[in-house]
């Protein structure tokens, strides 16, 4: 396994911990942020495509078991929305794109993706419509995550700036 695989999976122990305990208490009508998604979407940002899509599926994986929900849910999920964010690495804008406020829309777009693919997957009330899964289980989330994505910017800014 590479170095690189090693600090993720040691910063995704305390983020899915955080994931099942805290986040749900702040939760604003069932709308959950992800934070394990802004990790996936951070590493793929900083070491491309085809790292991201292994890290999705690795921590997709260890999140389902977890969760005990439904396995390949969250596997799924995370490998084709890191997959997604790695349309939007390059080599030469590493730290642009993870200390501005792209990283957010990033985040953003693609934790959309994430909670729309996981919502139509794991959802098992057939009532349903399309248009409001969009809205409340993708939209709505994604700004949610990408809020909680700020933090990432702001403390990359500013070791940017010293």
């Amino acid at each position: 396994m590479s170095n690189h695989f090693i600090k993720p999976i040691l910063y995704f122990i305390p983020l899915a911990i955080l994931q099942f305990t805290v986040i749900p208490l702040i939760s604003i009508s069932n709308i959950v942020p992800n934070l394990v998604f802004v990790l996936i979407a951070f590493y793929t940002l900083r070491y491309g495509q085809f790292f991201g899509t292994i890290l999705g599926f690795i921590l997709g994986f260890l999140f389902d078991l977890i969760s005990g929900g439904l396995l390949g849910a969250f596997m799924f999920s995370f490998t084709l929305s890191a997959f997604l964010v790695g349309y939007f690495y390059n080599e030469n804008k590493i730290e642009f794109n993870t200390t501005s406020f792209f990283f957010l829309l990033i985040v953003f777009i693609c934790g959309s993706v994430n909670s729309f693919v996981y919502s139509a997957i794991s959802n098992t009330n057939t009532n349903v419509g399309f248009f409001s899964l969009i809205l409340e289980e993708g939209l709505l989330p994604g700004i949610y995550t990408a809020l909680l994505g700020l933090p990432i910017v702001i403390i990359y800014f500013k070791k940017g700036m010293q």
